[in-house]
């Protein structure tokens, strides 16, 4: 009888384990911060020394940066309407311009970032900058202060300073509206809703998948006094790339008629170009001093232990860099921009140099969440160059154009530049000579170069599904 009564007593625990519901692991939470018009170049820890970002530093130290991050380019002057559309929807450059007019029926098919994170069980917030043809508070849960593509700006900001005496225009001048309109300036606003929403995020039983977008840095760059005094003149450098205007701006659509180059005179001033980096690196030093803040509250309310940072922006800025002042370029200083992923069993300050898109933060966010990603998205996640698992790229080159005045060729040793209009194609050892300064594509020693980089070009312009016929401008190699 003992043993009966043994036998039906072993049976029921082994019946009753098997139908136990099993609790799924906890899902992370996703801290997506991206920030605006801020170049790689932007942050101390990619290599800057003039520019003060502690708190950016400090992300980068906890965690891995991409040093090498590329923003595909865009279809008009507003390249982070194109920045934004692609990582928001998961489609290559072209294919991302035509489904602006598809916006509501993916919307319906829940085909949005936000709505694939909503989907899986998480509460999804977005404040700040929005700029994407598709209204926020439709497709977020919670959306606070969306914000336009930029402040409003003035006269004054543009064509300036002509002298040290030309002070109409100061940074710190709550008169003339801009990020200070309001009342509160616009990065501080969104650090404010960030820490509101981190406490509301407390008390619910979902994970959030948050996105706050800064305006900064993008013009008008505009922050409190005491961050344009961090920055005196005489600590500013002129870059190694500066000239006082560049030979095809006209031909590549970034002439006097762009909003951008009007910020800046013509022919451009060392002396104007410094006082613009300034603003640059004071409004990125106050935007830093906010992210600090977020993160610093994430911390003291422990959601760190489950939560992943993820930082970017949407493309660079020129800034002087080859006699160019905006983001409407294919050099690296407006096409790279800084990536830092951090989080629950992230390595710690390490780097991984291989070239990757920004855009593939999305991908990245949906495999730390568990979705799978769908066949539509055609970025990538990082989570296996993060982890190890891989030591190369996902993609064979990195592939830029700017309406049908640009396109680029990366390699991770060579760069090609193509200028439709001007007739003209620009070629750098991107190795050893960073700073895209000197043009090889007439050079016979780089023939074959040139010949692989046009191989490599027809590709990707396949792979995008680029409408931009070249054979009639260059027969010969296209």
């Amino acid at each position: 009888m003992k043993r009966i009564a043994y036998f039906f007593f072993l049976t029921f625990v082994i019946l009753s384990s098997c139908t136990q519901k099993v609790t799924p692991p906890e899902k992370p939470n996703i801290l997506f911060i991206f920030a605006d018009d801020q170049t790689y170049l932007g942050v101390h820890a990619l290599g800057n020394k003039e520019v003060i970002t502690p708190n950016l530093d400090k992300l980068a130290s906890s965690g891995v940066t991409f040093t090498h991050t590329y923003n595909m380019g865009g279809w008009n002057g507003a390249v982070c309407v194109a920045s934004r559309a692609m990582m928001n929807t998961g489609r290559f450059i072209w294919r991302a311009n035509k489904s602006e007019k598809n916006y509501p029926a993916m919307k319906e098919k829940g085909q949005f970032w936000s709505l694939m994170m909503e989907n899986a069980g998480y509460d999804t917030y977005m404040t700040g900058k929005w700029h994407v043809k598709q209204d926020a508070n439709s497709i977020f849960q919670t959306a606070s202060d969306i914000r336009p593509g930029m402040p409003k700006s003035v006269p004054e900001a543009y064509n300036r300073p002509h002298s040290p005496g030309d002070t109409t225009w100061l940074p710190w001048h709550k008169k003339y509206g801009g990020f200070w309109q309001g009342g509160k300036h616009w990065s501080e606003v969104v650090a404010d809703n960030a820490i509101e929403y981190l406490d509301s995020a407390k008390v619910s039983k979902n994970p959030f998948f948050m996105y706050l977008a800064f305006n900064a840095p993008h013009d008008p760059r505009q922050s409190p006094k005491k961050y344009v005094d961090m920055y005196p003149l005489e600590n500013v450098s002129v870059p190694k790339s500066y000239l006082e205007m560049y030979p095809y701006k006209d031909s590549i659509g970034c002439g006097p008629g762009l909003r951008d180059e009007k910020l800046a005179p013509f022919p451009r001033t060392e002396y104007s170009i410094k006082v613009h980096r300034q603003e640059y690196y004071a409004i990125i030093t106050h935007m830093d001093e906010q992210i600090g803040r977020i993160i610093s509250h994430l911390k003291e309310t422990g959601q760190d232990k489950n939560t992943y940072i993820i930082f970017s922006a949407d493309h660079g800025l020129s800034v002087g860099n080859h006699g160019l002042v905006g983001k409407q370029n294919m050099y690296d200083h407006s096409m790279r921009v800084p990536l830092i992923v951090v989080g629950p069993n992230i390595p710690e300050n390490e780097k991984r140099d291989m070239q990757v898109y920004l855009q593939d933060v999305m991908a990245t966010s949906l495999d730390l969440a568990g979705i799978e990603k769908p066949e539509y998205v055609e970025f990538n996640s990082l989570m296996p160059m993060v982890n190890n698992e891989v030591d190369e790229s996902q993609y064979s080159e990195i592939y830029g154009a700017y309406i049908n005045f640009q396109r680029m060729v990366r390699t991770d040793k060579f760069k090609m530049i193509i200028y439709p209009k001007a007739k003209k194609i620009r070629i750098f050892d991107m190795v050893n000579d960073p700073e895209e300064m000197n043009d090889l594509a007439d050079n016979a020693e780089y023939a074959k170069v040139k010949t692989e980089l046009i191989t490599k070009f027809k590709r990707q312009q396949q792979i995008m599904d680029d409408p931009l016929d070249l054979h009639p401008i260059f027969p010969e190699l296209f």
